[in-house]
């Protein structure tokens, strides 16, 4: 089985592309939505509210993602000390998941930080959705009905996009003018034949 991550800035369609694979009967593994599970955690919560403070809760005591987010994305200190606390917890998530895949030629790892977050080693290839950023921006804006600047809050603490294409083993161009299933298409058929010759060597010793 290979390993292939997804990854893409905010706004450039990573979390339509993994849907696409979805579709393809590809099992997906969502570290963002993974990470989100982990707030939920009593421990969790206890050790990023002692490094973010009371602040973030809501009058349940739970975590405000929004409230959450805010602090993070104006302080790398603590956005870095909260990944450290959740990413491996994530990370460990995925492993666990793909000992219950070995039936699939492949799956996808999708995250929105997978290089930043040194994850590329956890691993084969990675497909990079690409998208210029002022297209980016104007989707989140209007997804999550806010300011430009807020979001480029959020954008600040990733790699720019042509930087982490150059990283990556396939590329996907999102920009409004490019059909993406057929870009998907292409890579699931490519991806599918590097599986098969890994198992060929594995099962051969060749």
């Amino acid at each position: 089985m290979l390993k292939v991550g997804l990854t893409g800035n905010i706004g450039s369609g990573k979390s339509t592309v993994a849907s696409i694979f979805t579709c393809l009967n590809v099992p997906v593994f969502s570290a963002d939505d993974e990470a989100k599970k982990m707030y939920l955690d009593p421990d969790v919560q206890s050790q990023v509210v002692s490094l973010v403070g009371s602040g973030i809760l809501d009058t349940k005591g739970k975590i405000i993602r929004h409230a959450l987010a805010s602090r993070l994305f104006a302080d790398r200190i603590l956005l870095d000390q909260v990944t450290s606390i959740i990413h491996p917890m994530v990370r460990q998530g995925f492993r666990d998941w793909v000992v219950l895949q070995t039936d699939k030629p492949y799956v996808i790892l999708e995250a929105a930080i997978l290089i930043e977050s040194n994850s590329r080693n956890e691993v084969d290839l990675v497909v990079a959705v690409s998208c210029p950023e002022d297209l980016a921006i104007d989707r989140i804006r209007k997804r999550d009905m806010v300011t430009e600047e807020r979001v480029r809050e959020r954008m600040q603490f990733q790699l720019k996009d042509a930087e982490k294409a150059s990283l990556a083993d396939f590329v996907i161009i999102n920009d409004g003018t490019k059909l993406v299933v057929p870009q998907v298409l292409e890579i699931h058929k490519k991806v599918l034949q590097q599986s098969a010759h890994k198992h060929s060597k594995q099962t051969t010793g060749k």
